[in-house]
């Protein structure tokens, strides 16, 4: 069987805006924000402890004995605040974060928030009905750069667009149907959920209809007029997922059973949407271009490559490839979040759409490296450059290595181009290239983009699927991933390893080189090729001396004498003892 989450992204990403959101008081749980009837409750505690009274263990029984009537928000507020102005400021204690709230992050758009407002600033979602008072989801979608519609009153929905046109302009609606915490008309108590304004049901009638559904947070016991808005709902033109965290109760059931909808088991609202998000950009970013279409941008760039008289087309062609893959990867759905899940379906995930995004660039690089001269230098150290500057990229950056993988590719492909063309020079250049680190600081690329520069102890990587045995996970996934960009290059597999592994060894002699340490790939794992490429090089070095390509390169020193120390690291590490692999 399918996973229904499984089904649920490809109905989101084959679908785009056809999918509208029920969000209930679950969403805003971990943001620690209280329902209006728990306002409602601590309303008449505190008007009970000036009375000299408590009204605990049941607020509303003493309520009630006081002042024989029904508790209601309503009231309650007309008789603690006279004016509108006060009620506002009454309220806002309970939805907006004070000082020390705001430091330890409650009250504020949960992982869940951020991650429906990825999908929406996308057009995967253009409709949100929430019961919400809070404005988290408004305010997660304005960090989004989206400034949302929001409908909390009958008068708004009656002097709104028409919803094909607030669509149509790529915005989101938030159609808040118990209202807005700084409006003393939010609805909560049952005899408020009763009936919903006409306006109102107009509205939800055309979502529920012309919408699929996805439910999140919402328990439906108390919401008598929304369940009735989505039980005289006859349409099945979309499906409708539910998302529930443990069994559903017996409203809920109901409506489940009478939409046929798909029942999702839930952990929490932010895990749920965090890898709803994941999986819809994972399917997007997998639509690869098609293979003509890489072949075609690979003949443009050989055409630019010919003739220096073209050297401005083929900065902006580059420069234009990388800008799309930097739209692409930027954001929600490629940020390494403290949060989100390590597991190796996710980070393999999240590779491989990096390694989608990336395809068209990269069979443009393994050409572009294998033809390089002087004056191509600079525009692939920009782009290099862009594709691994952390800095400059949104999102929740916990762990920034992965978000420099991207140059690891684009490195490893002109690497692997230049190294069969045994174009060192450039090759050496590429690896000098200052990489941003933040706050103005900068180190060079070798140092920045190998595998093991990525992450700390291979953390997440160790996860890639596949890969899990592998003392060099990240190399041997990229060995296998760039031989595609290269097959035109080098058509044999035997002499591919070879050259991946030549370009890893002197990547290796680069880095001790710069910092008197060694960094280890693919090649510890085939002593054959190793030994058989160290040999090259020290026998170029002792007969070319400084007429050596790896002295004129400048790849791992500038003299022999400096080389050969760079040579000398790398094999004593190597061929330690100590080393068990």
């Amino acid at each position: 069987m399918i996973d229904p989450i499984h089904s649920l992204a490809f109905s989101i990403q084959a679908n785009r805006g056809v999918y509208a959101l029920l969000l209930g008081s679950g969403v805003s749980r971990a943001a620690k924000i209280p329902t209006g009837w728990e306002v409602t409750l601590d309303l008449i505690r505190k008007l009970a402890a000036i009375q000299d009274d408590t009204a605990d263990p049941d607020p509303e029984a003493w309520y009630r004995e006081k002042f024989r009537k029904e508790p209601d928000y309503s009231d309650l507020l007309e008789d603690l605040a006279k004016t509108p102005a006060e009620r506002q400021q009454l309220l806002r204690t309970y939805w907006e974060p004070s000082e020390q709230e705001r430091e330890e992050g409650d009250k504020q758009p949960t992982a869940a928030h951020h991650a429906i407002a990825a999908l929406a600033k996308q057009g995967f979602i253009r409709i949100i009905v929430t019961t919400n008072f809070d404005r988290l989801m408004e305010n997660a979608l304005r960090d989004a750069g989206i400034e949302p519609t929001v409908l909390s009153s009958p008068d708004q929905v009656q002097g709104a667009l028409p919803l094909i046109h607030v669509l149509g302009t790529g915005k989101c609606c938030v159609l808040k149907v118990h209202g807005d915490y700084l409006d003393t008309r939010i609805r909560n108590t049952p005899t408020e959920l009763e009936t919903y304004p006409e306006e109102f049901n107009k509205l939800l009638d055309r979502i529920f209809e012309e919408f699929g559904l996805i439910v999140c947070g919402w328990s439906a016991t108390w919401d008598k007029a929304l369940r009735a808005a989505i039980e005289r709902c006859p349409s099945r033109r979309f499906a409708t997922y539910w998302a529930i965290r443990d069994k559903s109760n017996d409203e809920t059931q109901l409506l489940i059973n009478q939409r046929k909808a798909e029942t999702i088991i839930i952990q929490d609202a932010d895990t749920f949407f965090q890898t709803v998000q994941q999986h819809v950009q994972s399917i997007e970013v997998f639509s690869r271009p098609h293979p003509r279409s890489i072949e075609a941008s690979v003949t443009t760039l050989e055409r630019y490559l010919s003739e220096p008289r073209y050297r401005i087309k083929l900065f902006n062609f580059v420069d234009q490839t990388v800008e799309r893959i930097i739209e692409t990867t930027t954001g929600e759905a490629f940020a390494v979040q403290g949060s989100s899940p390590q597991d190796g379906k996710s980070i393999t995930a999240r590779v491989r759409g990096y390694d989608a995004a990336c395809s068209t660039l990269l069979s443009m690089a393994a050409v572009g490296g294998y033809w390089a001269e002087e004056s191509h230098y600079s525009i692939w150290q920009r782009a290099l450059q862009r594709l691994s500057d952390v800095s400059a990229q949104n999102g929740y950056i916990v762990r920034p290595g992965l978000k420099r993988y991207p140059g690891t590719l684009l490195l490893y492909a002109l690497g692997l181009g230049a190294t069969e063309a045994r174009r060192f020079p450039f090759l050496g250049r590429m690896l000098e290239t200052i990489i941003n680190t933040g706050h103005g600081k900068g180190k060079s690329a070798v140092q920045m983009l190998p595998p093991s520069c990525l992450s700390k102890n291979g953390d997440a990587i160790k996860n890639l699927e596949g890969m899990e045995k592998s003392s060099t996970p990240l190399n041997d996934w990229l060995h296998d991933q760039l031989k595609q960009h290269v097959r035109r290059l080098i058509p044999n597999d035997e002499k591919y390893t070879l050259i991946f592994d030549k370009l890893e060894i002197l990547i290796s002699l680069s880095y001790a080189f710069q910092r008197q340490r060694v960094l280890i790939g693919a090649f510890i794992h085939r002593d054959e090729n190793m030994e058989r490429i160290l040999q090259e090089i020290k026998k170029s070095l002792s007969e070319s001396k400084e007429t050596s390509p790896f002295v004129k390169g400048g790849i791992f020193g500038k003299t022999v004498e400096d080389c050969s120390q760079s040579v000398d690291i790398v094999e004593k590490f190597i061929h330690s003892p100590r080393w068990d692999w």
